[in-house]
């Protein structure tokens, strides 16, 4: 439910900085397919007692919620309230600025061993962002609690990323998702995420003409590296994640439209 955005922010960015000449391969519209995409989350709950809940999303450090409905402090400003409808169903809000950043619904199944999450994020400006996760435990654990793995996501959102030449050398990138332009220059420096929720900074290298590495950091601290490669003909760009402290990467694939 109040899991951490990276992996929206992602998608609303599309990360760093992808821009040579006019005759990229890797400039123009790109669409996301979600059938040919590999999103994976893990999350883990830990119960503290007394309705008290350690809840550890990755991208930031843990929070810890007394689960009654109520806003409580959250990680990089924002405010979380977890409410529990039945024993089997939890509902949570992360809000920013006293707005909805993102809700959730979980559902427990009747034999405590996957749990499904019905994920929404709000950008600031633009449509919705909709995911649904199906989760498996990992290990022991009772209820909510525990280490939850997903490797299976259906995001029911169509997503477009549009990437423009800029100022010669740079790139900009329009996201479907808020309609924001980031504007990027490609020498290896960090530079700063403009318009991303939280303190964002990315960094990239050339490995060849149709492939780039890049950092992300978030605080100071490395947030996720990432490998983005445009097929040979140029119809495919392919983004796989790595995420510190996860063995399998997320897959990101988008279609040139």
């Amino acid at each position: 439910m109040l899991k951490h955005a990276f992996l929206l922010l992602n998608l609303a960015c599309l990360s760093a900085s992808l821009a040579w000449s006019a005759d990229d391969p890797m400039l123009g519209n790109w669409k996301l397919n979600a059938q040919k995409s590999r999103l994976i989350d893990e999350m883990k709950i830990t119960n503290l007692g007394g309705n008290k809940y350690l809840f550890d999303f990755g991208g930031g450090p843990p929070e810890t919620i007394v689960a009654d409905g109520t806003d409580q402090p959250g990680n990089s400003g924002t405010t979380n309230s977890t409410t529990i409808v039945s024993p089997n169903e939890w509902r949570g809000v992360r809000k920013k600025n006293g707005k909805p950043q993102i809700t959730g619904i979980w559902t427990l199944s009747k034999d405590g061993k996957t749990l499904h999450d019905d994920f929404t994020y709000f950008p600031d400006n633009g449509k919705p962002v909709k995911i649904v996760y199906l989760y498996e435990r990992r290990g022991t654990g009772s209820g909510f609690a525990g280490d939850w793995v997903s490797t299976t996501a259906q995001v029911d959102t169509v997503y477009v990323v549009q990437v423009k030449p800029f100022d010669g050398d740079g790139l900009a990138i329009v996201s479907s998702a808020d309609g924001s332009t980031k504007n990027i220059k490609f020498d290896g420096k960090d530079y700063t995420n403009a318009g991303s929720r939280g303190s964002i900074v990315s960094s990239a290298q050339r490995q060849d003409e149709r492939t780039i590495a890049l950092t992300d950091k978030i605080g100071g601290k490395v947030a996720d590296t990432q490998e983005i490669s445009v097929s040979a003909d140029s119809n495919t760009l392919t983004m796989t994640i790595h995420i510190p402290d996860r063995t399998d990467p997320d897959v990101l694939v988008f279609e040139k439209q």
